[in-house]
């Protein structure tokens, strides 16, 4: 590309920003947002810093998309905030709080009023009403419902090396740190899974789900071994 077809294309990505910005969409920076020709954006989304909107990605009213985030072929509902993440080919639910750092790949749904945290990947899921994942955690082939509690490290094991296999988890579950959902399995509604646990059987509603070992303590370990500071 030549210096001259690079301002050409510059000129025409500027002109494109401010065509929105005359439609009521703020940007704060009209030199470093990029948006595609086939978006649609309404009135009252907000645009931060270094944003690109590519294919056909709608965003609806109220939306504030901050900096550093890539939105491809999704659509996004209203009053959704999306902090420096990347959504491809899905959708986001209405009042919904993405990111920082989040990663949604292809058709994945989330539903209203959630959280997809910091460092939270999904893939090829449902995620229901009111449902939160926090942190570190990977949601991979997954049906989970309403108001659900995903701990931190939380991660649907979904591929067992030839294979890739869904599961689906209930209303109103909570599921603790780092468990292991190993696929397929499903989990019953308001039921329970304890911290630590890798779960490879079903879990009924209103149960608690266990599977680690007790802890054990040995006494003196560390000064057997010349390891104990004081």
């Amino acid at each position: 590309m030549t210096l001259d077809e690079y301002n050409k294309k510059e000129e025409e990505r500027f002109k494109t920003a401010v065509s929105w910005l005359e439609k009521g969409v703020e940007i704060a920076d009209l030199r470093s947002v990029f948006i595609g020709s086939d978006v649609q954006l309404e009135e009252g989304v907000y645009l931060g810093p270094c944003v690109t909107l590519e294919g056909h990605t709608v965003i609806h009213r109220g939306a504030k998309i901050f900096q550093n985030t890539r939105i491809v072929d999704s659509e996004i509902g209203p009053d959704v905030t999306v902090q420096s993440s990347v959504i491809l080919e899905s959708s986001v639910g209405e009042g919904t709080n993405v990111g920082p750092f989040a990663y949604i790949r292809p058709n994945s749904h989330i539903g209203k009023h959630c959280k997809v945290g910091d460092f939270v990947e999904v893939k090829n899921s449902n995620f229901g009403d009111g449902s939160k994942s926090a942190h570190l955690t990977y949601i991979g082939d997954a049906d989970v419902g309403k108001g659900v509690n995903l701990g931190c490290g939380v991660v649907f094991v979904n591929y067992d090396g030839k294979e890739k296999h869904r599961s689906t988890v209930g209303d109103h579950v909570f599921v603790g740190c780092n468990a292991n959902l190993v696929s397929p399995v499903t989990v019953g509604d308001g039921s329970y899974i304890a911290a630590g646990s890798t779960i490879t059987e079903d879990v009924p509603e209103d149960a608690l789900g266990i599977a680690r070992e007790r802890q054990t303590n040995k006494e003196g370990w560390a000064s057997k071994r010349g390891l104990f500071k004081k």
